[in-house]
């Protein structure tokens, strides 16, 4: 018996030593060579899945500012194969949803439940990001609407594994501005802000900007009968409702109402005020779906479209490859609404006369071909000069506007 056995064992170890010779057999555990691919994929996404945190300073369904960040998440996870959303809503100073945690210690929460990247979409958690980022060097971070990795600016804070990104909503700020403009019957505009900073300050002045040329150059109207007011609705100790201030625009003869926050007041309010009798609109932010609640007094909407910047870093940090930077992305001037390109856009709302469409389209194109509306001479609030005659702003100038500008009325810092 142990000759016939001997036999059998004996060619083993020969087949053995013939497969070494060779290139061995797969070890135990161990996934045979895949075969060399003819053409490599743009982005080498890992064996698993690639798991990305979110933060979102408010609800994911808020249709405003959180609603465009969670569904640029969803982009992401059609587009990146493999990729998986996980997130926190409401996550901001105070927040009583997580009573005494920070915004980087839930950050390590998603961590903990697999994220290699995570996003903090507002600047109110803009130190944390930094915190967070400086951390955990080997986690990916993207901070929304923050400047720490721009290094031409004012905060600049090395952070290789961060990117920041923002897109240039002042050109969505002033397609509002000049569709307020084209509708008023009063020339009275009013602006529902919500906190006094560096971006709400350049958005509205930006709305005004756009307001004033639309009202000057297109209607040539008397640049004097323009009046552009901006309320503030979240001004330490001195808090408003939003539906009391954009209750009180509409009552004292702005007809038009653009809205700076998150939430749908304006909308809902002009409705109201229209069902009973008086001829008002409004425009909402932020959120690209948001004429829907009240089509029917709603002139259009600014939108931020994060999903094809989202997807750029991931992908960047899905394969490795991911280094600090600073995003400022503007329209897809070939088409501002093209889900796939532009990281910023305007929607038409259905209250938008024909007309006033056909003569937004033409400033918008105007936009396109490059006309510049900070341009010179300009001077802030306080009259002090901002820009020389003929001299266009550079970016820095305009993402830190310390004042509101001259022609506005409102509140240009909190005191």
């Amino acid at each position: 018996m142990r000759k016939n056995f001997a036999r059998p064992a004996m060619f083993a170890v020969v087949l053995m030593l013939i497969l070494s010779a060779c290139g061995g057999a797969p070890a135990a555990n161990q996934a045979p060579a895949a075969a060399p691919a003819t053409d490599a994929p743009e982005t080498q996404v890992p064996a698993g899945p690639f798991v990305f945190g979110m933060l979102l300073v408010g609800a994911k369904n808020d249709q405003g500012w959180n609603q465009a960040h969670y569904e640029a998440g969803q982009y992401v996870e059609k587009n990146l194969p493999k990729s998986k959303m996980i997130y926190f809503e409401n996550v901001y100073s105070g927040s009583p949803s997580y009573p005494g945690q920070t915004a980087s210690q839930l950050a390590e929460k998603l961590v903990s439940q697999g994220a290699k990247l995570i996003i903090f979409n507002s600047s109110d958690m803009k130190d944390e990001v930094l915190k967070f980022a400086k951390a955990h060097p080997d986690i990916y971070v993207i901070g929304a609407a923050v400047d720490w990795t721009w290094k031409e600016g004012q905060n600049h804070q090395e952070s290789r594994n961060q990117v920041d990104i923002m897109g240039r909503m002042e050109y969505g700020e002033m397609m509002a501005g000049c569709a307020a403009a084209l509708t008023s019957q009063s020339g009275m505009i009013g602006y529902l802000g919500s906190l006094i900073n560096n971006e709400t300050r350049r958005f509205a002045s930006s709305a005004y900007l756009g307001a004033k040329y639309c009202w000057s150059n297109i209607l040539v109207n008397d640049p004097a009968k323009l009046s552009f007011k901006v309320t503030w609705s979240k001004i330490p100790g001195a808090t408003s409702d939003p539906t009391q201030v954009a209750d009180e625009f509409f009552n004292s003869g702005y007809d038009v109402v653009i809205s700076g926050i998150d939430t749908t007041e304006a909308l809902v309010e002009a409705k109201k005020m229209k069902d009973a009798g008086k001829t008002v609109y409004a425009i909402p932010y932020n959120f690209k779906d948001a004429c829907k609640s009240s089509p029917e007094v709603c002139l259009g909407v600014p939108y931020f479209n994060w999903g094809p910047a989202y997807l750029k870093t991931m992908k960047a940090a899905a394969d490795g490859s991911l280094q600090e930077s600073f995003l400022l992305n503007g329209p897809d001037w070939k088409n501002i609404n093209n889900p796939d390109t532009s990281a910023v856009g305007f929607v038409k709302g259905p209250a938008l006369s024909a007309d006033a469409s056909t003569k937004l389209d033409g400033f918008i194109a105007e936009l396109a071909h490059g006309r510049n509306m900070w341009l010179g001479p300009m001077n802030l609030q306080d009259k002090t000069v901002f820009l020389k005659e003929a001299e266009g702003a550079v970016d820095q100038q305009i993402w830190y506007v310390p004042q509101l500008l001259e022609g506005m009325e409102g509140q240009s810092v909190s005191k």
